[in-house]
């Protein structure tokens, strides 16, 4: 029996009505748009990679073991497949309505936890796929993977035929019981028995006590969160509906201000979203103090190099102090990249694998009784999510059709109203804001204002480039002359005969 993994579960039991856990994308195409049929027969044709797309999940009774995933005897990919179209000529904002609407409707927990939403209609002979996956099933890291199910290096590239499919056989009541019973005893001693450098009970204390004293190297940094001042405003209840908005940068500016002003790429995408929160709440009027932040949970990928393509979720997350009331956009960056900085150092010391599966050992009945409790303390702590999520730098297909950009949705739960997926994509990255819709009246502010965020960090990095460049004239213009040099002196005669007979 396939089950699920301890966070795969936690996922799976956030779940509630106004609580959608799904994960998606909002991809656009050149046109001409394939048909609905095409688009299926490509689908059902790629399937066979990816078994769980053809799978349901199944809860165990009473809670007594985490949730099993089982075949779906009633699969139709037709449900999952959909066809849609806007008025032409589509607009971008008519694509952004449209897909704030499928995004922020829940997907049927009693099917398959996917769809797929062929969009029809766009301007410029345009035309896109809105993608919707539950996190149970796979996170964002995962997902790039996953676009090898549909998406193509070569425009000319060949699908394989469609293939019958047999569901296996469910197992009984009594199967799933005994089966959650049995890996509730053995899973965690083989969870002991497998982990890396922890042979033994003498290991073992030794590798949770190097854990713990890591760990409390971080009891400083999160006292000070503690007692610093959060923007408060943005957290609350969440209701069944979402605004949806994006915007974009090229890679190159983001590169222009990490050359100028070091740190990482990330530091700086990081640093322009603390400006699209310092224009919100300003605008809102609650800009209170210098020291205000917006407090963001920032999820990192621990996925390794040998577990791409599988579908799990292997991510843990550390928590960045956005500091929306410092004016001075350089500040800004220097406090994020400090904050990222002294995170890598600790995320390198503990083994977050190790963590991570530790729930493992959490019965599935407190597991969820946890998770709940965890969203709810999260309505206090945390006021926003930012996942960057790394794409391919190289052109993507389907059927024959490029894709001209793509845009993340990352869900929001727990009082946190407003998560912002970064996604890569050739030389561009996209911001997709979901946003809860009574919260976020102004979420436009927000979007523009990272837009705004990245143009102040580009404005000051050509400056400082212009001030390298004239000190570097000024330089030269004002370096003091060589020494002068003489004119060779004539050689004599027995010279040149010297030299006509050395050559």
């Amino acid at each position: 029996m396939d089950r699920m993994s301890a966070l795969d579960a936690s996922f799976f039991y956030a779940e509630s009505e106004n609580t959608p856990m799904h994960v998606g994308s909002v991809a656009v195409f050149e046109g001409p748009a394939p048909t609905y049929g095409d688009v299926v027969r490509l689908i059902l044709g790629k399937l066979p990679k990816v078994p769980r797309y053809r799978q349901r999940v199944r809860p165990v009774p009473m809670q007594l073991g985490r949730p099993l995933w089982v075949d779906d005897p009633h699969f139709q990919i037709l449900y999952h497949v959909r066809h849609t179209a806007v008025p032409r000529p589509g607009s971008d904002e008519q694509l952004r309505n449209l897909a704030g609407r499928v995004l922020g409707q829940r997907l049927d927990m009693a099917k398959p936890l996917w769809e797929l939403w062929l969009v029809e209609g766009l301007a410029d002979d345009r035309w896109a796929l809105i993608s919707k996956v539950h996190h149970c099933m796979v996170d964002g890291v995962a997902g790039t993977d996953l676009m090898q199910l549909m998406f193509d290096l070569d425009p000319e590239a060949t699908h394989e035929p469609v293939k019958d499919w047999t569901p296996r056989r469910s197992p009984t009541s009594l199967e799933v019981m005994a089966g959650s019973v049995s890996d509730s005893v053995t899973n965690p001693l083989q969870q002991l028995a497998s982990a890396p450098g922890i042979g033994s009970p003498v290991r073992a204390v030794k590798g949770l006590a190097s854990s713990g004293r890591t760990l409390a190297q971080t009891v400083p940094s999160l006292a000070k969160q503690v007692i610093t001042p959060t923007a408060r405003s943005l957290n609350g209840p969440i209701g069944p509906h979402r605004r949806w908005a994006w915007t974009e940068g090229k890679f190159e500016e983001f590169k222009a201000v990490r050359t100028a002003f070091g740190g990482t790429v990330n530091d700086v995408v990081l640093t322009a979203i603390t400006g699209g929160f310092r224009d919100l709440l300003e605008g809102r009027g609650e800009l209170s103090s210098e020291k205000l932040v917006v407090r963001s949970m920032v999820p990192v990928s621990v996925r390794r190099e040998n577990q791409k393509g599988s579908l799990n979720n292997q991510v843990s997350a550390v928590f960045v102090d956005l500091p929306v009331g410092l004016s001075n956009p350089l500040d800004r960056l220097a406090s994020v990249r400090a904050q990222m900085d002294e995170y890598k150092k600790t995320m390198s010391a503990v083994d977050a694998n190790s963590i991570i599966a530790m729930g493992d050992f959490v019965a599935p009945t407190l597991l969820s009784m946890g998770v709940r409790a965890g969203m709810q303390a999260g309505q206090m702590w945390c006021q926003a999510v930012t996942t960057n999520v790394p794409g391919p730098r190289v052109p993507l297909y389907v059927l024959g059709k490029r894709m001209r950009s793509a845009t993340a949705y990352v869900p929001i739960a727990g009082g946190t109203r407003c998560s912002i997926g970064i996604f890569s994509y050739l030389n561009t990255m996209t911001f997709g804001i979901n946003a809860d819709f009574d919260g976020y009246p102004d979420v436009d502010v927000l979007s523009g204002g990272i837009r705004r965020g990245i143009e102040q960090l580009l404005a000051l990095a050509a400056k400082k480039q212009e001030g390298v460049q004239a000190e570097a004239a000024t330089e030269t213009a004002t370096a003091p002359a060589g020494p002068a040099t003489k004119a060779p002196a004539k050689a004599s005669p027995a010279k040149k005969s010297t030299t006509a007979a050395a050559r």
